[in-house]
């Protein structure tokens, strides 16, 4: 087993608890189905929000679906003039087999911030 680092986005539809609660469920749930993940096998997750999310910190959705004892983070994405607005970001630490492929996940309008990566989707 070595360490990974995975990396996910999701654009959410408005600024109140239960978008933002919805939309980090599925990016965390993607992120760990593509990558055949178990609570047990997350290191640590940092979550960032666009400075336009402020109803609810991402980590309540992770734990929601079972991640209440791995390290959690939300902070602030930096507000780039231009950037794309009201974006959950995503990065898994975790341990999985040598040969693993990370399997990245950017959902919805999230998907222009990686094409590279969604063609390969």
């Amino acid at each position: 087993m070595r360490l990974f680092a995975l990396r996910g986005a999701i654009s959410v539809e408005r600024n109140d608890a239960e978008s933002i609660l919805q939309a980090t469920e599925r990016l965390v749930h993607e992120l760990m189905e593509r990558n055949s993940l178990a609570p047990e096998h997350i290191v640590s997750v940092i979550f960032t929000a666009t400075d336009d999310l402020d109803a609810e910190f991402p980590a309540v959705a992770a734990r929601r679906l079972g991640l209440d004892r791995v390290p959690l983070l939300c902070a602030r994405e930096i507000a780039v003039p231009g950037s794309m607005p009201q974006v959950i970001r995503a990065l898994v630490h975790y341990h999985a087999d040598e040969g693993h492929e990370p399997q990245h996940a950017y959902l919805d309008g999230a998907q222009a911030l990686r094409e590279d990566l969604h063609s390969a989707q």
